[in-house]
């Protein structure tokens, strides 16, 4: 397995996919640009060299604080060009060995699953009658993660001591415990590591239905659990019970469930939980048929609005199309993920608020007040500025 690892094809694909990816260099201060004036195919070959001698050892990661509200802070741990090349080239080799081992209800990390696929499954739960929601999130799940036991659980399916041995130097650079996030390997190694919990709650389901609870589901999206329920006699009880079950496995791995996010919801009561940036709340159509709404949540607007008057302030000495070519892509990414949801008010305060900051942008080099509404209409920014427009709404539906 190792010698697929160090095929110089391997790595060419590694390197293509890092470099779509992009990101900030690490802690050597290399970036691609550098790399391809310099000669991408000695730099790969370099690796390739390194790996071959065993002499290949990752240096540290580069730490990021990014902000997530309520003055917490998310740790990123970014590593070099280098070493994010040697860890997709393990991940291109062992993920089609684990892909057949993961479970229906993950969707986090995987290929041709993302984010809006869980929120159409539990969506479609809760209009097929799933009220009772116990919402589960795992308290710093990336950094608890336990070396001993990640590596057991790969060891049952990698036969192969120098995989292992690059596997552990990778994950070890990050500490005693836990694996970076920011790494190209670790979302791998996270699905790997609750792989077991997700086949338990599947069999559970099975289960919960042959005993006469009613239907139940569970899924994952990384460290975010949703396991829903029928209104039923029993439905508290299963809850509470798989609530209790999930703290048991979870004790087994060094991991904890988050107390202040985790709790069991009665839609029918009017109660509302948060999952994957967006806020759950059941309502009554016109037609007198409830659905659940699904609105960004207050957080991912600020967010999104930090963003746009940072890249502003960042890129104040540039020309507008500079600025227009840095926000649109931050706002196109955030629009994409979130147009999903009844999110129309949500998107026209951040239209706006948007085309408000570029207008007042421009008029202040031009050292003149205001916004620039008597000289510019509303279709300007947009048709000849070339400002990101597109708020339309387009509802997941599952490629056929």
């Amino acid at each position: 397995m190792y010698v697929h690892v160090c095929k110089i094809e391997t790595l060419r694909e590694a390197y293509r996919l890092a470099k779509k990816n992009n990101g900030k260099p690490g802690v050597d201060g290399v970036r691609f640009k550098q790399i391809e004036r310099e000669g991408r195919e000695d730099f790969l070959r370099g690796i390739q060299d390194k790996l071959l001698k065993e002499e290949y050892y990752p240096l540290k990661y580069r730490e990021v604080e990014i902000p997530k509200g309520n003055g917490k802070v998310r740790r990123l741990r970014i590593p070099t060009i280098r070493d994010r090349v040697v860890q997709a080239a393990l991940k291109l080799i062992l993920e089609p060995i684990f892909e057949v081992d993961f479970h229906e209800n993950s969707y986090a990390y995987r290929p041709k699953r993302c984010a809006h696929q869980m929120i159409s499954r539990v969506s479609k739960n809760i209009v097929y009658g799933h009220r009772k929601v116990l919402d589960a999130d795992l308290s710093a799940f990336f950094d608890n993660i336990r070396h001993h036991i990640m590596f057991e659980k790969l060891a049952e399916r990698v036969d192969d001591a120098q995989v292992m041995r690059l596997v552990k130097l990778i994950v070890r650079t990050n500490g005693r415990k836990g694996v970076p996030q920011g790494g190209v390997l670790s979302p791998l190694l996270a699905n790997i590591y609750l792989n077991e919990i997700d086949e338990l709650f599947e069999k559970a389901a099975v289960k919960a239905r042959r005993n006469g609870y009613g239907k139940m589901d569970y899924c994952r999206f990384a460290d975010d659990i949703v396991i829903t329920t029928v209104v039923h006699p029993g439905s508290d009880r299963l809850l509470e019970y798989s609530r209790q079950r999930l703290e048991e496995e979870l004790k087994r791995l060094g991991v904890e469930l988050n107390p202040e996010k985790t709790k069991i919801v009665d839609l029918e009561k009017d109660e509302t939980f948060n999952l994957l940036g967006f806020t759950w709340r059941l309502v009554i159509s016109k037609r007198g048929k409830k659905y659940p709404l699904i609105i960004p949540r207050s957080e991912k607007r600020k967010v999104i609005l930090q963003k746009i008057r940072r890249i502003i302030k960042e890129n104040w000495n540039e020309k507008l199309p500079i600025v227009i070519s840095e926000i649109n892509p931050v706002l196109r990414g955030w629009v994409n993920y979130f147009r999903i949801g009844h999110s129309s008010e949500t998107f026209s305060y951040v239209r706006w608020y948007v085309e408000k900051k570029v207008r007042r942008f421009i008029r202040k080099k031009q050292n003149r007040p205001g916004y620039g509404y008597k000289r510019w209409s509303k279709e300007v920014p947009y048709r000849d500025w070339g400002l990101y427009n597109d708020y339309q709404f387009r509802y997941y539906r599952k490629a056929s």
